[in-house]
This record gives structure tokens, sequence and C-alpha cells, in this order.
């Protein structure tokens, strides 16, 4: 069987990729976000993929994209589940589906997030997660969600069991950095800055049922950073935080779930500190960080598997 090519364009990263059923590769380029701001609107997020998807593919043409492709796919929504919609999901959606017509090959669409867990399996040599029951941290700029994971057929089906019901790891981590003028997304240089800390205190988030709040833990930074805390001790504390929200509500969790694997997923995932802390605690299994933040690795895997399925049933 020949490779598939899958597309994704998430709120912040444009990206392409290919799978033959063993090996692959994603290329990908995060957005243009204006200094001081924390995000995009929609429609300017779908200008730029847009104006980005052509010079995306060329570059994965450049670097090793099989000649002979078997089908098309895209993440089309952010979650499977009903009434799940963003506009700039439709930019990889339509070009996929413009080239598979033109091509005359199978479409197959996916959520952004099951595209997550699928990359996540593969990066993390744990493909067999993918038809088996397991939990996943979705760790990103805009969730923050603990899942229930079974397989669906060749596909996943997530429910969410806890996480945060305010805002996300990821927004708390850019709102930090925001307020200690680092640029957007400022997750490596928060995770960075946070090494060098001196004074290494965190707070303890309150969880109930893997369930937790950040805004608290937000009015503590901010707290800290008018009262003159240093940078460093500020992104220590922020993390650390996290972190322990993190663990104990994955804890929680596997006393509901008992014996299930942990597999953690999204860019707040490439964090060191909270891989060493979960691998340790709870023996999660993480993605490489280069398919932890938003790529399309993962559809073009979840791409693979529905077209293959589909011609061992012809």
């Amino acid at each position: 069987m020949g490779a598939v090519l899958g597309l994704d364009t998430s709120n912040y990263t444009t990206s392409a990729a290919w799978f033959d059923g063993e090996k692959g590769d994603n290329a990908g380029k995060l957005l243009e976000v204006p200094q001081g701001q924390l995000g995009l609107r929609q429609s300017d997020a779908l200008f730029q993929h847009v104006k980005r998807l052509p010079e995306i593919v060329t570059s994965l043409k450049e670097t090793g994209l099989p000649h002979t492709l078997e089908a098309l796919g895209a993440s089309t929504q952010p979650r499977e589940v009903e009434g799940s919609y963003m506009p700039c999901f439709l930019a990889g959606e339509s070009q996929a589906r413009v080239m598979a017509s033109a091509l005359d090959l199978p479409f197959y669409p996916c959520s952004h997030q099951q595209g997550h867990i699928a990359a996540a399996a593969w990066s993390a040599g744990r493909m067999d997660l993918l038809d088996r029951p397991h939990l996943v941290w979705h760790l990103s700029g805009g969730t923050t969600e603990l899942l229930h994971v079974v397989p669906d057929g060749v596909l996943v089906r997530a429910q969410c069991i806890g996480g945060t019901s305010d805002i996300s790891a990821g927004q708390l981590i850019d709102r930090t950095g925001k307020k200690l003028g680092l640029a957007f997304p400022a997750g490596k240089a928060v995770d960075a800055l946070s090494l060098q800390a001196e004074k290494k205190e965190n707070f303890r988030v309150k969880v109930g049922e893997s369930t937790f709040s950040f805004s608290g833990l937000e009015n503590k930074m901010n707290a800290m950073a008018e009262g003159g805390a240093s940078p460093a001790d500020i992104c220590w504390f922020v993390l650390s935080s996290i972190i322990c929200g993190v663990e104990t509500a994955t804890r929680q969790a596997l006393e509901k779930y008992p014996g299930l694997p942990v597999l953690c997923a999204g860019g707040v995932a490439s964090n060191q500190l909270l891989r060493q802390t979960m691998v340790k605690s709870c023996g999660a299994v993480f993605a490489e960080p280069r398919f932890s933040t938003d790529n399309a690795m993962g559809v073009a895997i979840l791409t693979w598997r529905r077209h293959n399925k589909e011609k061992q049933h012809d």
C-alpha cells in the first residue's frame, strides 16, 4: 500500500504530513501573531492557512513526500462531538477535498483531537493504544482535558472525564508570558525560564473528580509579577502548579479506571518538568516534542488506517 497525505489547519499551526503505515514526516509552521496579542481572530487564522498551505505541502514534497498517494485526509473540527466547529479547519478540509477530487482519490475526515491522540501514540511507539482503552491528556493552547479514549473502528472516541473548568494550561502559560513581556506562544520561553528559578514554590490547585480551576492560579501569578518576583520564579510557580493539578487529576482518574495506560498529547505536553513528573508518578507515555504540538501526522495516520481498512474490504 502506498502513502497518504493529511492536512491540519489548527488555530495556530498550518501542517501537512504523509504516512505509509510505518514511517512518515510532518511539515508545519506557526501562524504569525502580532506582538502583544494572545491569539488571532478566526478570519485572520483562516486567511493565513490558505496562503501557507501551498508552501507547506511543497516543503513536505522536497523532503520526501512519496510521488504516489492513495488517499487524502484532513481535520475538520476541534473534537468529534456535535457542534464542535472552528472556521480555521475549513482551509485544510477544502484543499484536501479539492486534491482528492482532482486526483480521484478518497477523502477521510477526522477531528483535530483524534489527530493529536494518533500522533502521540505513533511517536511514542505505542500504536497499540489506538486499539485499546486508555486515558489521554490533551494539553494545548486552548484545551486542558483528561479523556477516556476507546477504539471506534480504526478511529478513536474520546469522552472528557476531567481537566480545567475555566482557562486551559496553555492559556495560562501564554498569559504568564504576556505578563512577562515574552513572545506568543510563550510555552518554550516559560519552560526555559523556569529552569533558572531560585524560589521553587507552587500553588496547590484544588482537584475534585479530576477537575480543577486555574483562575486562582492566574491571580497568584499576577500578584507575584506585580510584587516584583523574578520572571524565572514566576514561570516555575505557574508550571509546577499546573503539573500538580494534572498529576492529582490523573491519580483520581486511575482510581476510577485502574490499570489504563496514560498518554499525554498537545503542545503543553512537551514541557520537560511535566514529562519527568508524570512518567515517574503515573507511568505516562509522551510523544516526541515535535509531535506533541499541533501537527498533521495523526491525521495522516488515521487516514491511512481508514483507507487500509477500506482496501481490505474491497
